[in-house]
């Protein structure tokens, strides 16, 4: 037997299955989405010499300054690429980089004007939905809670699987 054919589960564990890979569809398609949302939002205004990835990036770091390193760990950059969107983002002007007078090996990086501008257009955007969202009654806060508790202890799991299960 191999994993493409698993045993046949009873059928409440199947039901089970069956919602736990739509939910981590969703998850993903919700990602993208946003980063298409985020795309929009940004050739709506006219800044186009920045993607969607490196916008979430300069809002996620916001007023910090931090390492290369740090964004992974803190859980502002989610991608495998991290030096070159860093790097692209210094050459264009919206953030500073600077050695780290402790470790020199280290670069510490900080948003400019030009990408505290990007910043705040997409905490504007992100300010907007939620209260759209609100509004129409999409979500009420019970239920953007229950989603955001339910999503940590899926990361939660997540987390406990990388560090001990190997």
């Amino acid at each position: 037997m191999s994993m493409y054919d698993p045993a046949p589960l009873p059928a409440g564990e199947q039901a089970f299955l069956a919602t736990y890979l739509d939910c981590l569809s969703l998850v993903e398609r919700l990602h993208r989405l946003l980063l298409d949302v985020i795309k929009d939002e940004f050739e709506r205004v006219g800044v186009l010499d920045i993607n969607a990835v490196q916008a979430l990036l300069l809002f996620n770091i916001g007023e910090n300054e931090v390492t290369a390193g740090e964004l992974r760990t803190r859980g502002y950059y989610q991608g495998s690429n991290v030096s070159y969107n860093l790097k692209k983002l210094v050459e264009m002007g919206y953030m500073h980089h600077q050695r780290c007078e402790i470790d020199r090996r280290s670069v510490r990086v900080r948003l400019t004007q030009k990408g505290r501008d990007v910043r705040d257009t997409v905490a504007a955007l992100f300010a907007r939905h939620a209260d759209e969202i609100a509004k129409r009654e999409i979500l009420d806060a019970g239920g953007i809670d229950l989603i955001t508790s339910s999503l940590r202890r899926v990361e939660r799991y997540w987390s406990d699987q990388i560090r001990y299960i190997y």
